[in-house]
């Protein structure tokens, strides 16, 4: 009889995991490089007699074949065009190569920082941030999640404050901290501390009681028992939920670097999109994507040491 939670061999993981890329990857590649499945535009390859068509410009199938039909009426010369899809939806070989020379390729401003920079300067403000976020929200997390006098003064409060939207204190952190990384730091500590405290307090919640009251009955108080029951007990539950919510972190991330001064990816991305580069574009997305995936996975590794005693982290 099969089970929810069936075993699944080493071999039979990496293939699933595998699958689970190839698959947007494969809808990606046929929405691009099979016309008849999409291509809503025609890529002018040569006016033909049309003062209105020019060479390299995408127009919609059907003013492109009315064009060309008025054309053939007056006995003019047709223009001639190839299918293709919008220019917002890059092909994929395109924005692979662009992942690479964007890395390459000067600024469009001379004084703009380069691809490298501006990932870094990113990564930089996510992590700054997730860890002031953590050192508030996992000791208040813990301890709302152990007593309940504690829980009581604090989860109303912040129950409340999860509520509010972190970008609408744009302004506010702009005219108190100034514009350039303090407000963005701001926007993702607000925008991940509350919910840090909820989920750890509620993953310390999901903890044996019995283990607490056979500390008890061996004669700890409630500070010991803090220290060599429940910390063991849940930190590697713990350490899964800041896994998730570092995710949480790198969504807040585009927002918050609009806020002042654009800078970090936000300004790559933002660039690249109005000078209509959206092959650079889908790259910096990516490459978010990659970064936080990478870290996802070093962290896993991470767990699997540092919690040895624990099956699954």
């Amino acid at each position: 009889m099969s089970h929810i939670n069936q075993y699944l061999t080493k071999k039979t993981t990496i293939g699933l995991n595998v699958l689970s890329f190839l698959i947007p990857i494969l809808i990606w590649c046929a929405v691009s490089y099979l016309p008849f499945i999409w291509h809503p535009q025609v890529e002018i390859t040569d006016a033909g007699s049309s003062t209105y068509l020019q060479e390299g410009s995408r127009i919609e199938k059907a003013v492109f074949y009315q064009e060309a039909q008025d054309a053939m009426a007056s006995n003019a010369v047709p223009p001639q065009g190839k299918l293709v899809n919008p220019i917002y939806l890059p092909a994929p070989d395109e924005v692979a190569a662009a992942m690479v020379t964007a890395f390459v390729t000067p600024p469009a401003q001379a004084d703009g920082p380069w691809l490298h920079e501006s990932l870094w300067q990113s990564v930089r403000t996510v992590f700054i941030a997730f860890f002031i976020s953590s050192i508030i929200g996992i000791p208040l997390g813990l301890l709302c999640g152990f007593s309940q006098k504690i829980a009581q003064i604090t989860q109303p409060f912040v129950e409340f404050f999860r509520y509010l939207p972190a970008p609408a204190f744009g302004p506010l952190v702009v005219a108190v901290l100034g514009i350039y990384d303090g407000p963005k730091i701001a926007i993702i500590v607000i925008g991940t501390l509350f919910q840090q405290i909820l989920i750890i307090a509620n993953t310390t919640r999901t903890m044996d009681l019995g283990l607490i009251e056979a500390g008890y009955t061996l004669g700890t108080n409630k500070l010991k028992s803090f220290f060599y029951v429940l910390l063991p007990a849940v930190l590697p539950d713990v350490y899964r939920d800041l896994r998730v919510l570092l995710g949480w972190a790198w969504t807040y991330l585009i927002v918050a670097e609009l806020i002042g001064t654009t800078s970090g990816i936000t300004w790559f991305i933002v660039q690249q999109a109005r000078y209509q580069h959206f092959d650079n574009v889908y790259a910096g997305i990516l490459l978010i994507g990659f970064i936080g995936l990478g870290t996802d996975i070093l962290l896993y590794q991470l767990g699997k040491k540092l919690f040895k005693w624990k099956a699954s982290i």
